[in-house]
């Protein structure tokens, strides 16, 4: 199972204190009241942080996220905002919506609010914008109250394909996507994405 970059400072420490207290356990039971809990943890981070291979959808715009949509809001200036809620047990590895340039990879300092919680856009966050065919596309990454880390695998300036992975969020949180003016979403509240997968533009 492919593991996603950016999860040994978390994943290799529990999974060293898991094989340490199996081993004291062989000496002393007693530390299987240690042991069994490390192991389950170290399992559960496991799953929540792979990284399986996906075929590529098809569509101008694909979803960047795992996830639920949460909310499809129109912006003032025209374009569309989806936002899509991604929980623990979600894939937690981010995808480019579509091809282009990584024009601007910029960390925002904020707080540590529940993604659900309509002030989380204030969270600490990437934003990301592509230079595309369709133009600027601004996508932006949303830590939440578990999710305290965000981290982008590109910088500005790199090329990016459509359906590849550009970061990961530690636990889940939220991902923004904003639909150019006169492009339509393709999903609704409440409907289920898969990075790199689904397609959330009308064609």
């Amino acid at each position: 199972m492919r593991l996603a970059r950016g999860v040994s400072p978390w994943l290799l420490p529990t999974a060293a204190a898991a094989a340490a207290t199996a081993l004291l356990t062989r000496r002393d039971r007693r530390w299987a009241l240690a042991a069994v809990p490390l192991s389950a943890l170290t399992g559960g981070m496991l799953w929540f942080f792979r990284d399986p291979d996906r075929t590529i959808g098809e569509g101008r715009i694909l979803s960047p996220a795992d996830g639920v949509v949460q909310s499809i809001d129109p912006w003032p200036d025209g374009r569309t905002r989806v936002a899509i809620f991604m929980n623990p047990l979600n894939v937690h590895v981010n995808r480019a919506p579509l091809a282009g340039n990584a024009t601007s990879v910029q960390h925002v300092a904020g707080g540590f609010l529940p993604a659900f919680n309509k002030d989380s856009d204030q969270n600490e966050r990437v934003v990301w914008h592509f230079e595309t065919t369709l133009g600027d596309i601004e996508m932006v990454q949303i830590a939440g109250a578990v999710a305290r880390r965000i981290v982008p695998y590109l910088s500005d300036g790199a090329k990016v394909e459509q359906g590849e992975r550009i970061g990961l969020i530690r636990l889940g949180s939220r991902v923004d996507i904003y639909l150019p003016e006169g492009i339509s979403p393709a999903v609704s509240v409440g409907d289920k994405t898969v990075a790199g997968v689904t397609r959330i533009d009308h064609g």
